[in-house]
Parts: C-alpha cells; structure tokens; sequence
C-alpha cells in the first residue's frame, strides 16, 4: 500500500502538517526535523500529493514570470537563478514570453495567469495600465528591472552610479572623446538605457567635456548590434577614443568590429562595459559588474517569503551592489592630436 503522510508523521513522531512544512520546504521546522521526516519519507516511499497540497492550502504552487525576451543573457540569467529557487521550495514556473507589442496587448488584456499562479515575477517594465492589471491579481508582485514601483517588491541596481563609474573611469584616463553604445530601441517602456545615458551625459557635463551627439549610436543589446553601432562611430569625422557600452554583449560586438577594423583594444580604443557577463573575463573587458543570478535568486525568495508571510510588510525596494571591474580593455588615450 502506498504511505501516507499520517503514515510518515507516526513515524517521524511529528504532526501532519509538520511534515508537510518540512517536504514543501516551508519555514518553521528546524534542519534536524526536516532532515529526519524527509529520511522518514524516503524509506516509506512517500511522496506529496500537489492536487491535495493545493486542495488544502488554496494554492497552484506556480509562479508566473514574464519577460521580453528569452533569449538574451540577462533575462536567461535571471529567469534560471529564479526558476532553481522556487523549485527547491515545491513551485513550477509558468511562462510567458511578451516580445511583440501584440502578444504583451493580448495578455494584459486577458491576463491568463489569474486564478492559475500564486505570485509574479516580471522582468518587463508595465506601464500604469499594465501595472494596475498586475495588482488586480491580488497575488505577490516582484521585479528585477527598473525603480521602485507601487505595489511590487523590486531587486534592481544604480544604473546611475553604476554608469558613472564607467565614464569616470574614461575621463581620469585622459579620453576626450567618450562615445556610447545605447540599447535605446531594447524592450517596451525599458528605463535602463534612459538612466544610463542620464549618467553619461552628466559625466561629460562635470568633466566639461562637450556632448557630441556624432559618437552614440544604438546597439539593441545584442553583440551584432554592439559591431554595427562601434563600425558606425568608427566612420564619424572623428571618431571616438573610447567607447562605454551599457551592456557587456553590445562592448563585445564593439571589440569585433575593432578587430575587423584592425585595430585593439585598448590602444587604439578604450572599451568599457555593462554587467560582467561570464564571457567578460575571457575577452578581458573592464566593466561595471552587476549580481544579475542573484537578483533574480533574491527577488524569487522575497515573493516566497511574502507567500509564507502574507501580513509581513513588503521590502520595497532592494538595492544590489555593484562595481567597477578593471581588466585589459581600458587605457590612457595614445597622443594623436587633439583627444
């Protein structure tokens, strides 16, 4: 006969519903019991029911996550760290890949996910409407991208300051001429090219360094975006002798098309990026490193704490640290007239 989880709870000399805390991973049992129940569990074959865990508690044991695109390092990144954590506590991960403007219409429109998730991770930015549809949901709301918004528990960096090291970087090594690969057409109502550029153009300003709008050029946040923006500076009447990109693919493109133009970094162009990629250290890029994992870890456990503890207060907004990583890509500018 299959074991049940009275059988388990005999056993192990606990309650029912101690068990199923321990098996589901929920909080409020010690390491020694959960230890001992799951020993329990293993040799009498049991397994807990999902249909009468969620019968019981009124919950899917399913979080639903939207993103822009799947594909990109970024989102990939966030949505696996993400994913690893509510499936060590008993959740599935449902789904939805907003790209096209028709797809994310029709969703906020329908809002498939009512009735189907428990919470909501959300790696796009919604706009008011988009936003309201998302709280009408009555369930946990979190994000990893943009500021501080009302209703969600946001995990996110400076973008500011993190820019701002960049560029500062590339005025004390004595550039001038400062060029910049944007994301400026990335996903719906994105921020983070508008905040970093901010910070740009403020670091030209405080240096007294002229803004040229000759030497931004848009990258898509992809690494082919990121050669054809640096190929574009390189054509300008006066090129630029170094480049911030603000995101590591886009400086890696940039360091392709150095490259076919036979021409280095950094001597002949200083290249600074956005994130510590996993690739940024083989390339030897400088950058801003970000804990992109770990947003996505932290904004996963706040929505399942906040699942465990409906009637904690909300953290808001979590700032993650960051920081300015030098490698080989960076230099002084080499003398060839005015800089």
């Amino acid at each position: 006969m299959t074991a049940s989880i009275n059988d388990v709870a005999r056993a192990a000399g606990v309650s029912a519903s101690t068990v199923s805390r321990a098996l589901r991973g929920r909080p409020g049992v010690s390491d020694e019991v959960r230890t001992q129940i799951a020993a329990v569990a293993a040799q009498l074959g049991y397994t807990a029911s999902r249909s009468a865990s969620s019968l019981a508690s009124g919950r899917t044991y399913t979080i639903g996550v939207l993103v822009p695109y799947v594909g990109r390092w970024f989102f990939g990144t966030v949505l696996d760290s993400a994913e690893k954590v509510f499936s060590t506590a008993g959740y599935d991960v449902l789904l939805y890949n907003l790209g096209s403007a028709e797809t994310r219409k029709r969703f906020f429109t329908k809002l498939p996910v009512r009735k189907r998730v428990d919470a909501v991770l959300s790696l796009l930015i919604p706009d008011d409407g988009e936003s309201a549809a998302l709280r009408s949901l009555g369930v946990p709301l979190a994000t990893t991208v943009g500021g501080a918004r009302p209703g969600f528990t946001v995990v996110g960096i400076d973008d500011r300051a993190g820019t701002e090291s960049a560029v500062r970087h590339l005025v004390n090594l004595g550039h001038r001429r400062i060029g910049m690969i944007s994301g400026a057409s990335g996903p719906l109502h994105w921020t983070t090219p508008i905040e970093r550029r901010n910070a740009y153009l403020g670091v030209l300003a405080d240096a007294g360094i002229e803004h040229d709008p000759a030497l931004e050029a848009d990258g898509d946040y992809t690494v082919e975006g990121g050669e054809r923006a640096m190929t574009a500076l390189l054509a300008a009447s006066r090129p630029p002798t170094a480049v911030f990109a603000q995101s590591d693919e886009m400086a890696m493109g940039a360091l392709r098309a150095l490259r076919r133009h036979r021409l280095k970094a950094p001597d002949d162009v200083s290249v600074v990026g956005f994130d510590d990629h996993e690739l940024a250290d083989v390339v030897g890029l400088t950058t801003v490193a970000q804990p992109v994992a770990e947003q996505g870890a932290e904004a996963a456990r706040l929505l399942l704490r906040q699942l465990d503890e409906p009637d904690a207060a909300s953290p808001g907004h979590v700032q993650m640290p960051i920081r300015l990583v030098l490698r080989e890509t960076t230099a002084p500018p080499r003398p060839r007239g005015p800089q």
